[in-house]
Protein backbone atom coordinates (compact mmCIF):
# COMPACT_ATOMS: atom_id res chain seq x y z
CA UNK A 1 0.00 0.00 0.00
CA UNK A 2 1.12 3.54 -0.70
CA UNK A 3 2.49 5.52 2.22
CA UNK A 4 1.71 9.12 3.11
CA UNK A 5 5.06 10.26 1.69
CA UNK A 6 4.35 8.77 -1.75
CA UNK A 7 0.83 10.17 -1.86
CA UNK A 8 2.02 13.61 -0.76
CA UNK A 9 4.84 13.84 -3.30
CA UNK A 10 2.64 12.62 -6.14
CA UNK A 11 0.12 15.32 -5.23
CA UNK A 12 2.97 17.83 -5.08
CA UNK A 13 3.82 16.92 -8.66
CA UNK A 14 0.24 17.73 -9.68
CA UNK A 15 0.44 21.12 -7.96
CA UNK A 16 3.54 22.09 -9.96
CA UNK A 17 2.21 20.66 -13.21
CA UNK A 18 -1.04 22.58 -13.12
CA UNK A 19 0.60 25.78 -11.93
CA UNK A 20 2.53 25.69 -15.18
CA UNK A 21 -0.47 24.78 -17.34
CA UNK A 22 -2.74 27.44 -15.81
CA UNK A 23 -0.05 30.10 -16.22
CA UNK A 24 0.22 29.36 -19.92
CA UNK A 25 -3.49 28.86 -20.54
CA UNK A 26 -4.60 32.02 -18.72
CA UNK A 27 -1.89 34.56 -19.45
CA UNK A 28 -0.05 33.79 -22.69
CA UNK A 29 -2.52 35.82 -24.78
CA UNK A 30 -2.49 38.71 -22.31
CA UNK A 31 1.33 38.72 -22.14
CA UNK A 32 2.00 38.83 -25.87
CA UNK A 33 -1.06 40.78 -26.99
CA UNK A 34 -1.62 43.34 -24.23
CA UNK A 35 1.91 43.85 -22.90
CA UNK A 36 4.14 43.26 -25.93
CA UNK A 37 1.64 44.49 -28.50
CA UNK A 38 1.59 41.40 -30.73
CA UNK A 39 -1.38 41.31 -33.09
CA UNK A 40 -4.35 39.66 -31.37
CA UNK A 41 -5.31 37.93 -34.62
CA UNK A 42 -1.79 36.49 -34.98
CA UNK A 43 -1.90 35.18 -31.41
CA UNK A 44 -5.29 33.59 -32.07
CA UNK A 45 -3.91 31.69 -35.04
CA UNK A 46 -0.84 30.57 -33.05
CA UNK A 47 -2.93 29.29 -30.14
CA UNK A 48 -5.35 27.45 -32.41
CA UNK A 49 -2.62 25.85 -34.56
CA UNK A 50 -0.80 24.70 -31.43
CA UNK A 51 -3.90 22.89 -30.20
CA UNK A 52 -4.42 21.20 -33.58
CA UNK A 53 -0.78 20.13 -33.48
CA UNK A 54 -1.50 18.47 -30.11
CA UNK A 55 -3.87 16.11 -31.90
CA UNK A 56 -0.81 14.50 -33.48
CA UNK A 57 1.71 15.19 -30.73
CA UNK A 58 -0.18 13.54 -27.84
CA UNK A 59 -0.60 10.06 -29.42
CA UNK A 60 3.00 10.06 -30.70
CA UNK A 61 4.36 10.88 -27.25
CA UNK A 62 2.16 8.16 -25.79
CA UNK A 63 3.72 5.59 -28.11
CA UNK A 64 7.25 6.77 -27.27
CA UNK A 65 6.62 6.51 -23.53
CA UNK A 66 5.00 3.09 -23.92
CA UNK A 67 8.07 1.72 -25.72
CA UNK A 68 10.61 3.19 -23.28
CA UNK A 69 12.61 0.74 -21.14
CA UNK A 70 15.30 1.98 -18.73
CA UNK A 71 16.68 1.02 -15.34
CA UNK A 72 14.59 3.88 -13.89
CA UNK A 73 11.37 2.64 -15.53
CA UNK A 74 9.49 3.92 -18.56
CA UNK A 75 7.71 6.88 -16.97
CA UNK A 76 10.11 8.70 -14.64
CA UNK A 77 12.83 9.45 -17.23
CA UNK A 78 10.34 11.24 -19.48
CA UNK A 79 8.69 12.92 -16.51
CA UNK A 80 12.06 14.28 -15.40
CA UNK A 81 13.24 15.31 -18.89
CA UNK A 82 9.86 16.78 -19.80
CA UNK A 83 9.71 18.84 -16.62
CA UNK A 84 13.19 20.33 -17.06
CA UNK A 85 12.66 21.25 -20.71
CA UNK A 86 9.14 22.52 -20.07
CA UNK A 87 10.30 24.74 -17.21
CA UNK A 88 12.98 26.24 -19.47
CA UNK A 89 10.47 26.81 -22.28
CA UNK A 90 7.97 28.33 -19.87
CA UNK A 91 10.54 30.89 -18.74
CA UNK A 92 11.65 31.66 -22.30
CA UNK A 93 8.01 32.05 -23.36
CA UNK A 94 7.46 34.77 -20.74
CA UNK A 95 10.88 36.36 -21.21
CA UNK A 96 10.54 37.61 -24.77
CA UNK A 97 13.32 40.02 -25.85
CA UNK A 98 11.61 43.43 -25.66
CA UNK A 99 13.62 44.83 -28.57
CA UNK A 100 12.27 42.36 -31.15
CA UNK A 101 10.17 43.93 -33.88
CA UNK A 102 6.56 42.92 -34.55
CA UNK A 103 7.43 40.06 -36.88
CA UNK A 104 10.13 38.81 -34.53
CA UNK A 105 7.71 38.73 -31.59
CA UNK A 106 5.15 36.76 -33.60
CA UNK A 107 7.81 34.20 -34.57
CA UNK A 108 9.10 34.07 -30.99
CA UNK A 109 5.60 33.51 -29.61
CA UNK A 110 4.86 30.77 -32.15
CA UNK A 111 8.08 28.84 -31.59
CA UNK A 112 8.17 29.05 -27.81
CA UNK A 113 4.46 28.26 -27.36
CA UNK A 114 4.46 25.24 -29.67
CA UNK A 115 7.69 23.84 -28.20
CA UNK A 116 6.31 24.49 -24.70
CA UNK A 117 3.26 22.40 -25.65
CA UNK A 118 5.46 19.54 -26.89
CA UNK A 119 7.51 19.48 -23.68
CA UNK A 120 4.37 19.72 -21.53
CA UNK A 121 2.96 16.63 -23.24
CA UNK A 122 6.33 14.96 -22.66
CA UNK A 123 5.75 15.11 -18.89
CA UNK A 124 1.96 15.15 -18.67
CA UNK A 125 1.37 11.77 -20.36
CA UNK A 126 3.82 9.82 -18.16
CA UNK A 127 2.54 11.60 -15.05
CA UNK A 128 -0.98 10.20 -15.40
CA UNK A 129 0.06 6.97 -17.11
CA UNK A 130 2.45 5.93 -14.34
CA UNK A 131 -0.28 5.47 -11.70
CA UNK A 132 -0.74 1.73 -12.43
CA UNK A 133 3.03 1.25 -12.09
CA UNK A 134 3.11 2.04 -8.37
CA UNK A 135 -0.43 1.34 -7.14
CA UNK A 136 -2.29 -1.88 -6.50
CA UNK A 137 -5.52 -0.88 -8.22
CA UNK A 138 -9.02 -0.58 -6.76
CA UNK A 139 -9.61 2.02 -4.07
CA UNK A 140 -5.90 2.82 -3.76
CA UNK A 141 -5.67 3.80 -7.41
CA UNK A 142 -8.96 5.71 -7.40
CA UNK A 143 -7.97 7.53 -4.22
CA UNK A 144 -4.61 8.60 -5.63
CA UNK A 145 -6.22 9.84 -8.83
CA UNK A 146 -8.73 11.88 -6.83
CA UNK A 147 -5.94 13.30 -4.66
CA UNK A 148 -3.94 14.28 -7.74
CA UNK A 149 -6.95 16.00 -9.33
CA UNK A 150 -7.55 17.95 -6.10
CA UNK A 151 -3.88 18.97 -5.87
CA UNK A 152 -4.01 20.06 -9.51
CA UNK A 153 -6.88 22.34 -8.54
CA UNK A 154 -4.69 23.84 -5.81
CA UNK A 155 -1.97 24.59 -8.34
CA UNK A 156 -4.45 26.22 -10.71
CA UNK A 157 -5.99 28.25 -7.89
CA UNK A 158 -2.57 29.56 -6.82
CA UNK A 159 -1.92 30.95 -10.30
CA UNK A 160 -5.42 32.42 -10.61
CA UNK A 161 -5.23 34.15 -7.24
CA UNK A 162 -1.66 35.42 -7.01
CA UNK A 163 -0.40 36.12 -10.54
CA UNK A 164 -1.79 39.62 -10.99
CA UNK A 165 -1.04 40.49 -7.37
CA UNK A 166 2.64 39.52 -7.52
CA UNK A 167 3.44 40.58 -11.10
CA UNK A 168 3.21 44.35 -10.38
CA UNK A 169 5.29 43.92 -7.20
CA UNK A 170 8.02 41.81 -8.82
CA UNK A 171 8.02 43.99 -11.93
CA UNK A 172 9.57 46.87 -10.02
CA UNK A 173 12.70 44.74 -9.56
CA UNK A 174 13.44 45.26 -13.26
CA UNK A 175 14.16 48.94 -12.79
CA UNK A 176 13.06 51.77 -15.05
CA UNK A 177 12.42 51.29 -18.73
CA UNK A 178 15.52 52.00 -20.92
CA UNK A 179 15.37 55.24 -22.84
CA UNK A 180 15.31 53.52 -26.23
CA UNK A 181 12.24 51.49 -25.16
CA UNK A 182 10.37 54.21 -23.28
CA UNK A 183 8.17 55.06 -26.24
CA UNK A 184 7.43 51.41 -26.99
CA UNK A 185 6.48 50.27 -23.49
CA UNK A 186 4.66 53.20 -21.88
CA UNK A 187 2.58 53.11 -18.73
CA UNK A 188 2.81 49.98 -16.63
CA UNK A 189 3.74 47.72 -19.54
CA UNK A 190 7.44 47.65 -18.61
CA UNK A 191 6.58 46.72 -15.01
CA UNK A 192 4.29 43.90 -16.14
CA UNK A 193 6.86 42.71 -18.67
CA UNK A 194 9.48 42.28 -15.97
CA UNK A 195 6.95 41.10 -13.40
CA UNK A 196 5.88 38.15 -15.53
CA UNK A 197 9.51 37.19 -16.16
CA UNK A 198 10.37 37.04 -12.46
CA UNK A 199 7.07 35.41 -11.44
CA UNK A 200 7.34 32.72 -14.12
CA UNK A 201 10.94 32.04 -13.10
CA UNK A 202 9.75 31.33 -9.56
CA UNK A 203 6.96 29.04 -10.80
CA UNK A 204 9.37 27.18 -13.10
CA UNK A 205 11.80 26.55 -10.23
CA UNK A 206 9.01 25.25 -7.98
CA UNK A 207 7.80 23.03 -10.81
CA UNK A 208 11.21 21.40 -11.18
CA UNK A 209 11.71 21.02 -7.43
CA UNK A 210 8.30 19.40 -6.94
CA UNK A 211 8.85 16.95 -9.81
CA UNK A 212 12.36 16.01 -8.68
CA UNK A 213 11.08 15.27 -5.18
CA UNK A 214 8.33 13.12 -6.67
CA UNK A 215 10.67 11.22 -9.00
CA UNK A 216 13.05 10.35 -6.15
CA UNK A 217 10.22 9.35 -3.81
CA UNK A 218 8.02 7.22 -6.04
CA UNK A 219 9.30 3.89 -7.31
CA UNK A 220 7.79 2.03 -10.25
CA UNK A 221 6.93 -1.33 -8.69
CA UNK A 222 6.00 -3.18 -11.84
CA UNK A 223 6.20 -3.14 -15.60
CA UNK A 224 2.90 -1.90 -16.92
CA UNK A 225 1.58 -2.16 -20.46
CA UNK A 226 0.53 1.32 -21.49
CA UNK A 227 -2.30 1.43 -24.01
CA UNK A 228 -2.09 4.28 -26.49
CA UNK A 229 -4.65 5.41 -29.01
CA UNK A 230 -3.91 6.38 -32.59
CA UNK A 231 -5.77 9.30 -34.12
CA UNK A 232 -7.52 6.95 -36.55
CA UNK A 233 -8.69 4.79 -33.63
CA UNK A 234 -10.12 7.84 -31.86
CA UNK A 235 -12.27 8.85 -34.80
CA UNK A 236 -13.30 5.27 -35.58
CA UNK A 237 -14.47 4.90 -31.99
CA UNK A 238 -16.59 8.04 -32.31
CA UNK A 239 -18.09 6.99 -35.64
CA UNK A 240 -19.04 3.61 -34.18
CA UNK A 241 -20.47 5.15 -31.00
CA UNK A 242 -22.99 7.93 -31.61
CA UNK A 243 -23.39 8.59 -27.89
CA UNK A 244 -19.66 9.11 -27.43
CA UNK A 245 -19.74 11.49 -30.39
CA UNK A 246 -22.57 13.44 -28.72
CA UNK A 247 -20.71 13.71 -25.42
CA UNK A 248 -17.45 14.76 -27.09
CA UNK A 249 -19.25 17.54 -29.00
CA UNK A 250 -20.88 18.61 -25.74
CA UNK A 251 -17.47 18.76 -24.02
CA UNK A 252 -16.13 21.00 -26.77
CA UNK A 253 -19.15 23.30 -26.68
CA UNK A 254 -19.39 23.86 -22.92
CA UNK A 255 -15.64 24.37 -22.63
CA UNK A 256 -15.53 26.84 -25.52
CA UNK A 257 -18.18 28.89 -23.71
CA UNK A 258 -16.30 28.79 -20.41
CA UNK A 259 -12.86 29.48 -21.91
CA UNK A 260 -14.05 32.49 -23.91
CA UNK A 261 -15.14 34.11 -20.66
CA UNK A 262 -12.11 33.04 -18.63
CA UNK A 263 -9.77 34.37 -21.35
CA UNK A 264 -11.49 37.75 -21.52
CA UNK A 265 -12.27 38.34 -17.85
CA UNK A 266 -8.85 39.92 -17.19
CA UNK A 267 -9.59 42.46 -19.94
CA UNK A 268 -13.01 43.11 -18.39
CA UNK A 269 -11.48 43.96 -15.01
CA UNK A 270 -8.68 46.03 -16.51
CA UNK A 271 -10.49 47.94 -19.25
CA UNK A 272 -14.17 47.91 -18.29
CA UNK A 273 -14.66 47.64 -14.54
CA UNK A 274 -11.38 49.49 -14.17
CA UNK A 275 -10.03 51.22 -11.09
CA UNK A 276 -6.42 51.70 -10.06
CA UNK A 277 -6.48 48.39 -8.16
CA UNK A 278 -8.21 46.33 -10.83
CA UNK A 279 -5.70 43.49 -10.44
CA UNK A 280 -6.76 42.93 -6.82
CA UNK A 281 -10.41 42.73 -7.83
CA UNK A 282 -9.52 40.32 -10.60
CA UNK A 283 -7.60 38.11 -8.16
CA UNK A 284 -10.51 38.12 -5.69
CA UNK A 285 -12.91 37.16 -8.48
CA UNK A 286 -10.67 34.23 -9.47
CA UNK A 287 -10.24 33.10 -5.88
CA UNK A 288 -13.97 32.99 -5.17
CA UNK A 289 -14.78 31.46 -8.56
CA UNK A 290 -12.08 28.81 -8.23
CA UNK A 291 -13.31 27.90 -4.77
CA UNK A 292 -16.86 27.61 -6.09
CA UNK A 293 -15.71 25.26 -8.85
CA UNK A 294 -13.94 22.92 -6.42
CA UNK A 295 -16.77 22.95 -3.86
CA UNK A 296 -19.37 22.29 -6.55
CA UNK A 297 -17.61 19.04 -7.46
CA UNK A 298 -17.35 18.02 -3.82
CA UNK A 299 -20.70 19.23 -2.47
CA UNK A 300 -23.13 20.58 -5.09
CA UNK A 301 -23.15 17.56 -7.38
CA UNK A 302 -23.67 15.08 -4.48
CA UNK A 303 -26.43 17.36 -3.16
CA UNK A 304 -28.28 17.39 -6.47
CA UNK A 305 -27.71 13.69 -7.10
CA UNK A 306 -28.09 12.07 -3.68
CA UNK A 307 -30.22 14.48 -1.67
CA UNK A 308 -32.51 15.99 -4.30
CA UNK A 309 -32.47 12.71 -6.28
CA UNK A 310 -32.09 14.37 -9.68
CA UNK A 311 -30.93 12.21 -12.57
CA UNK A 312 -27.71 13.16 -14.33
CA UNK A 313 -29.43 14.61 -17.39
CA UNK A 314 -31.50 16.95 -15.21
CA UNK A 315 -28.38 17.92 -13.29
CA UNK A 316 -26.72 18.80 -16.59
CA UNK A 317 -29.61 21.09 -17.53
CA UNK A 318 -29.57 22.67 -14.06
CA UNK A 319 -25.85 23.27 -14.40
CA UNK A 320 -26.14 24.89 -17.83
CA UNK A 321 -29.03 27.03 -16.53
CA UNK A 322 -26.82 28.25 -13.67
CA UNK A 323 -24.17 29.27 -16.17
CA UNK A 324 -26.65 31.12 -18.41
CA UNK A 325 -28.11 32.95 -15.39
CA UNK A 326 -24.57 33.91 -14.35
CA UNK A 327 -23.77 35.31 -17.79
CA UNK A 328 -27.02 37.29 -17.92
CA UNK A 329 -26.40 38.69 -14.42
CA UNK A 330 -22.84 39.67 -15.36
CA UNK A 331 -24.05 41.46 -18.50
CA UNK A 332 -26.80 43.32 -16.63
CA UNK A 333 -24.48 44.42 -13.83
CA UNK A 334 -21.88 45.68 -16.28
CA UNK A 335 -24.51 47.46 -18.40
CA UNK A 336 -26.12 49.35 -15.49
CA UNK A 337 -22.76 50.61 -14.26
CA UNK A 338 -21.99 48.43 -11.23
CA UNK A 339 -18.42 49.42 -10.35
CA UNK A 340 -17.68 47.24 -7.32
CA UNK A 341 -16.17 43.77 -7.64
CA UNK A 342 -18.32 42.26 -4.87
CA UNK A 343 -21.60 42.03 -6.83
CA UNK A 344 -19.75 40.39 -9.72
CA UNK A 345 -18.76 37.54 -7.41
CA UNK A 346 -22.35 36.23 -7.67
CA UNK A 347 -22.32 35.55 -11.45
CA UNK A 348 -18.72 34.38 -11.07
CA UNK A 349 -19.80 31.74 -8.54
CA UNK A 350 -22.71 30.63 -10.75
CA UNK A 351 -20.55 30.20 -13.86
CA UNK A 352 -17.66 28.46 -12.08
CA UNK A 353 -19.91 26.22 -9.96
CA UNK A 354 -21.59 25.16 -13.18
CA UNK A 355 -18.16 24.34 -14.64
CA UNK A 356 -17.38 22.17 -11.62
CA UNK A 357 -20.62 20.20 -11.88
CA UNK A 358 -20.11 19.80 -15.63
CA UNK A 359 -16.67 18.29 -15.03
CA UNK A 360 -18.29 15.52 -12.99
CA UNK A 361 -21.31 15.06 -15.25
CA UNK A 362 -19.30 14.81 -18.46
CA UNK A 363 -17.02 12.17 -16.95
CA UNK A 364 -20.07 10.13 -15.94
CA UNK A 365 -21.64 10.50 -19.39
CA UNK A 366 -18.40 9.50 -21.09
CA UNK A 367 -18.09 6.39 -18.91
CA UNK A 368 -21.66 5.39 -19.79
CA UNK A 369 -20.90 5.62 -23.51
CA UNK A 370 -18.27 2.90 -23.06
CA UNK A 371 -20.92 0.40 -21.93
CA UNK A 372 -23.23 1.58 -24.70
CA UNK A 373 -20.52 0.94 -27.29
CA UNK A 374 -19.79 -2.47 -25.78
CA UNK A 375 -23.43 -3.51 -26.13
CA UNK A 376 -23.88 -2.02 -29.58
CA UNK A 377 -20.56 -2.90 -31.22
CA UNK A 378 -19.15 -5.62 -28.96
CA UNK A 379 -16.16 -3.33 -28.37
CA UNK A 380 -15.01 -1.55 -25.22
CA UNK A 381 -13.14 1.49 -26.55
CA UNK A 382 -12.57 2.79 -23.04
CA UNK A 383 -8.97 3.93 -23.38
CA UNK A 384 -9.61 5.43 -26.81
CA UNK A 385 -12.73 7.34 -25.78
CA UNK A 386 -11.20 8.76 -22.61
CA UNK A 387 -8.04 9.76 -24.45
CA UNK A 388 -10.28 11.98 -26.58
CA UNK A 389 -11.27 13.99 -23.51
CA UNK A 390 -7.83 15.58 -23.13
CA UNK A 391 -7.62 16.46 -26.81
CA UNK A 392 -11.09 17.99 -27.09
CA UNK A 393 -10.50 20.14 -24.00
CA UNK A 394 -7.29 21.42 -25.62
CA UNK A 395 -9.22 21.96 -28.88
CA UNK A 396 -11.85 23.97 -27.00
CA UNK A 397 -9.14 26.16 -25.47
CA UNK A 398 -7.69 26.79 -28.92
CA UNK A 399 -11.06 27.70 -30.44
CA UNK A 400 -11.94 30.01 -27.54
CA UNK A 401 -8.53 31.70 -27.65
CA UNK A 402 -9.00 32.31 -31.37
CA UNK A 403 -12.46 33.83 -30.81
CA UNK A 404 -11.17 35.98 -27.94
CA UNK A 405 -8.20 37.14 -30.01
CA UNK A 406 -10.37 38.22 -32.92
CA UNK A 407 -12.65 40.10 -30.51
CA UNK A 408 -9.70 41.93 -28.92
CA UNK A 409 -8.41 42.85 -32.37
CA UNK A 410 -11.76 44.25 -33.49
CA UNK A 411 -12.28 46.10 -30.20
CA UNK A 412 -8.71 47.51 -30.18
CA UNK A 413 -8.15 46.47 -26.58
CA UNK A 414 -4.38 46.58 -26.23
CA UNK A 415 -1.62 49.00 -25.19
CA UNK A 416 -4.13 51.20 -23.36
CA UNK A 417 -2.65 53.96 -21.19
CA UNK A 418 0.10 55.25 -23.46
CA UNK A 419 1.97 58.26 -22.18
CA UNK A 420 1.24 57.62 -18.51
CA UNK A 421 4.24 57.40 -16.20
CA UNK A 422 5.15 53.81 -15.35
CA UNK A 423 4.96 54.47 -11.61
CA UNK A 424 1.52 56.08 -11.74
CA UNK A 425 -1.68 54.50 -10.49
CA UNK A 426 -3.68 54.08 -13.67
CA UNK A 427 -7.38 53.56 -14.28
CA UNK A 428 -7.15 52.04 -17.77
CA UNK A 429 -10.94 52.03 -18.21
CA UNK A 430 -10.89 55.82 -18.63
CA UNK A 431 -9.00 55.44 -21.92
CA UNK A 432 -11.40 52.86 -23.41
CA UNK A 433 -14.36 54.01 -25.55
CA UNK A 434 -17.83 52.91 -24.50
CA UNK A 435 -18.30 50.94 -27.73
CA UNK A 436 -15.29 48.74 -26.92
CA UNK A 437 -16.59 48.08 -23.41
CA UNK A 438 -20.02 47.10 -24.74
CA UNK A 439 -18.43 44.83 -27.32
CA UNK A 440 -16.27 43.14 -24.70
CA UNK A 441 -19.29 42.47 -22.48
CA UNK A 442 -21.23 40.99 -25.38
CA UNK A 443 -18.42 38.68 -26.46
CA UNK A 444 -17.77 37.34 -22.95
CA UNK A 445 -21.46 36.78 -22.10
CA UNK A 446 -23.79 36.65 -25.11
CA UNK A 447 -21.56 34.47 -27.30
CA UNK A 448 -21.03 31.89 -24.50
CA UNK A 449 -24.82 31.82 -23.93
CA UNK A 450 -25.43 31.16 -27.63
CA UNK A 451 -22.75 28.45 -27.67
CA UNK A 452 -24.24 26.79 -24.58
CA UNK A 453 -27.75 26.82 -26.06
CA UNK A 454 -26.44 25.21 -29.25
CA UNK A 455 -24.80 22.55 -27.11
CA UNK A 456 -28.01 21.89 -25.20
CA UNK A 457 -29.97 21.53 -28.45
CA UNK A 458 -27.44 19.01 -29.80
CA UNK A 459 -27.34 17.13 -26.51
CA UNK A 460 -31.12 17.01 -26.12
CA UNK A 461 -31.66 15.76 -29.67
CA UNK A 462 -28.95 13.08 -29.66
CA UNK A 463 -28.28 11.84 -26.11
CA UNK A 464 -30.35 8.83 -25.03
CA UNK A 465 -28.41 7.42 -22.07
CA UNK A 466 -30.83 8.18 -19.27
CA UNK A 467 -30.33 6.55 -15.87
CA UNK A 468 -32.94 3.95 -16.80
CA UNK A 469 -31.25 3.25 -20.15
CA UNK A 470 -27.87 2.85 -18.44
CA UNK A 471 -29.34 0.31 -16.02
CA UNK A 472 -30.86 -1.61 -18.93
CA UNK A 473 -27.52 -1.64 -20.76
CA UNK A 474 -25.72 -2.87 -17.63
CA UNK A 475 -28.26 -5.66 -17.23
CA UNK A 476 -27.91 -6.66 -20.88
CA UNK A 477 -24.12 -6.71 -20.65
CA UNK A 478 -24.25 -8.81 -17.49
CA UNK A 479 -26.61 -11.27 -19.13
CA UNK A 480 -24.45 -11.47 -22.25
CA UNK A 481 -21.25 -11.97 -20.28
CA UNK A 482 -22.84 -14.73 -18.20
CA UNK A 483 -24.09 -16.42 -21.35
CA UNK A 484 -20.66 -16.26 -22.99
CA UNK A 485 -18.98 -17.57 -19.84
CA UNK A 486 -21.28 -20.61 -19.70
CA UNK A 487 -20.61 -21.60 -23.30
Amino acid sequence: MLGLKEKTTYGLGAVGKDMVYMLSASYILYYFQDILGVSAAAMGVILLVARIFDAFNDPIMGVIVAKTKTRWGKFRPWLFIGTLTNAVMLFLMFAAPPRLDAGGLVAYAAVTYIVWGVTYTMMDIPYWSMIPAFTNGGKEREGLTTLARSCAGVGSAFISIFTMILVPILGKLGGKVPEDLAGRYPGNQWIELNGFKFFVLGVAVLFVVFTVIMCFTIKEKSSVDMKTAKISEMFKALVRNDQAMCVVITIVVINVALYITSTLVIYFFKYDLGGTEWNQGYSLFNMVGGGAQILSMMLLYPLLRNVLKLNNIKIFYVSVSMSVIGYVALLIMASIGVNSVVPFLIPGVLVMASAGVNNVIITVFLANTVDYGDLKNHRRDESVIFSMQTFVVKLASGISAFVASIALSVLHLNNIGEGVASDAAIDFSLAVPASSKIGLRMVMTVIPIIVLLIGVIIFKSKFILTDKKVEEISAELKKRNESEASE
